[in-house]
């Protein structure tokens, strides 16, 4: 593996993978997938200055905005490796619309980054490994009160009710981010069995501090994160440091124990710990009519000139 590109790669955990990975000799170049080219330059001075290494290219990436997409698959070159990291909760803008009819968290978790892998695909841009960034939150948290993702049937119309909002009475942030990570956590799946030939994974950073998640939250929200729910969830072992998730990106992309089509997180029911395969704790993850589902549901928003086919 020698070029991997990752979004959301100006702070935080994407950040902190690129440092990781520039640290070994084999990576030769890593994009940081950015909205804003200024973050992106002074983050890439930070880590050339952590790493003493010059591997480090801005290439403009909003995954919320198809265009950057579509610009930056032609931009670039073939890539051995891919995190899919940028999104988040999103803020107060999340639950509305996008011109392609889903909502603005929909587009930055979902949609940009399965236009982004389809598109690299369909310009034979693309070997090696995706890593899909999911989260515990999609077979639920327990100790933050959030149940798993609720579907009356995981049809496709089901999911296409995630994608354009309308299965929402009111739109909650955090409710939305665990179903929106349910879905690109199945459409991985799907794509795996699609692109044997790439290998498909999506993994948890798990409970991570040091993170901006947190900033896109109401203030009440953030409060309880930040104040209550960290410090606990570190006291008790169930949170961990920046470098330690950002370990975990490392690892789903570089080592083949990892296989495709799976999802790693915490072993239930923390947010810390050694990585496993979730679908021992919640079987519909592996069904696979689920997968194709949800991988359906997606492509009716997909433009055709980004498509894998």
């Amino acid at each position: 593996m020698t070029t991997v590109l990752i979004t959301g790669a100006n702070a935080g955990l994407g950040k902190d993978a690129a440092r990781q990975l520039a640290l070994r000799p084999e990576i030769e170049r890593v994009y940081l997938g950015c909205r804003t080219e200024a973050k992106a330059l002074a983050a890439q001075q930070e880590l050339e200055q952590a790493t003493g290494r010059e591997v480090f290219s801005f290439v403009h990436v909003d995954t919320s905005d198809l265009s950057t997409i579509e610009a930056a698959i032609a931009s670039l070159e073939p890539l051995d490796g891919i995190i899919l990291n940028a999104g988040g909760p999103g803020g107060p803008d999340a639950g509305t619309l996008t011109d392609d009819g889903v909502t603005q968290a929909y587009a930055a978790n979902v949609l940009g980054h399965a236009a982004l892998v389809e598109g690299l695909l369909a310009a034979g841009k693309l070997r090696g490994t995706v890593v899909n960034v999911s989260s515990e939150a999609v077979r639920g948290i327990p100790a933050m009160g959030m149940k798993r993702p609720d579907l009356p049937d995981s049809s496709v119309e089901d999911f296409v009710s995630v994608a354009d909002g309308s299965r929402f009475d009111s739109f909650d942030p955090m409710v939305a981010y665990a179903f929106n990570k349910h879905v690109s956590t199945l459409w991985t799946s799907a794509m795996a069995r699609r692109h044997p030939d790439v290998r498909f994974v999506s993994v948890s950073p798990g409970a991570t501090s040091g993170t901006n998640a947190a900033n896109e939250l109401g203030a009440f929200q953030r409060f309880l994160f930040t104040r209550v729910f960290f410090p606990l969830f570190r006291l008790f072992g169930r949170a961990h440091g920046l470098e330690q998730g950002a370990e975990r990106y490392v690892d789903a992309l570089t080592e083949d124990r990892y296989e495709s089509g799976r999802f790693y997180a915490s072993p239930w029911p923390s947010t810390s710990g050694a990585l496993v395969d979730q679908a021992q704790i919640w079987e519909d993850l592996a069904n696979e009519a689920f997968q194709d589902n949800a991988y359906a549901s997606l492509r009716r928003f997909l433009p055709a000139n980004l498509s894998a086919a």
